[in-house]
């Protein structure tokens, strides 16, 4: 795709799926190539694998995801590929995918289109290891009532290869848009990228504290009244339209343009 386009749009604060399809795409790669760049520089990854995806605007059902192979932090806007629904790529490109990957994503994408625009899955540490145990996310710190009473949970079924899974991926996630993958990970959904990114950002640093503060001592856990509080606390900080999370992720882009510019080509 040509990046000229729409380069004087901004990267956040923009409703990318109200301006034309393909000015709106321009924008949504700026946007998806700089959540990897913010994974990557968060030490999120594992190797090459996982992804972050989004719907690209227009009637058809395409999604941006990264080209397998590449690390994190040589995912830019243009290297970005196009697929469909089935993970097959649109139009050319000099990059594969995972088409394994992309079996969770789709589900998700496609459950609610509106409210799953963007889908995050990783497989950090600290993720995988809240999501190895039988509790699960606990109510003990701010971040962790983000998800009080919204965080579904999806048993492992093993790698994610076969897409008779979808289905049950779906039910699982019900009517919310954060879910632990039981043994497995942590998959965050948006209505933007950028919120769907500071849902992962929480999350993450939700199941961090939860390990540090089992190192610590004996864990003491919020009440239902108080982690329910926070949470609607929390919550009121989203924009209803365009999604929460736009200022933390202006901040981030900030943070890693003074890194790397690289991600906007």
């Amino acid at each position: 795709m040509d990046m000229h386009i729409a380069q004087d749009l901004p990267v956040t604060g923009i409703d990318v799926y109200a301006l034309p399809p393909e000015e709106g795409e321009a924008v949504l790669r700026r946007q998806l190539a700089a959540a990897y760049r913010m994974v990557d520089y968060f030490g999120w990854t594992e190797l090459i694998y996982g992804h972050l995806t989004a719907r690209v605007p227009g009637e058809a059902n395409h999604f941006l995801i990264n080209p397998f192979g590449l690390n994190y932090d040589e995912v830019t806007a243009s290297n970005l590929v196009k697929i469909d629904v089935d993970g097959n790529p649109i139009g050319e490109s000099n990059h594969p995918v995972n088409y394994a990957g992309f079996v969770i994503h789709s589900a998700i994408h496609m459950a609610h289109q509106a409210r799953h625009r963007a889908v995050m899955h990783t497989h950090t540490r600290a993720g995988m290891a809240v999501a190895a145990t039988s509790e699960g996310l606990l109510p003990i710190s701010m971040n962790a009532t983000a998800f009080h009473g919204n965080l579904a949970y999806h048993d492992y079924e093993g790698v994610s290869l076969e897409v008779d899974e979808r289905p049950r991926l779906v039910a699982d996630l019900g009517d919310k848009t954060a879910m632990m993958l039981r043994n497995h990970g942590l998959l965050t959904t948006g209505r933007s990228v950028a919120e769907a990114f500071l849902r992962l950002y929480r999350l993450e640093r939700a199941c961090q504290t939860q390990i540090d503060a089992g190192a610590a001592g004996t864990i003491a856990t919020m009440g239902d009244n108080v982690a329910g509080k926070s949470r609607s606390q929390l919550e009121g900080f989203a924009d209803s339209d365009t999604g929460g999370g736009d200022l933390e992720f202006a901040a981030l882009i900030r943070k890693i343009d003074k890194i790397d510019t690289s991600w906007r080509n």
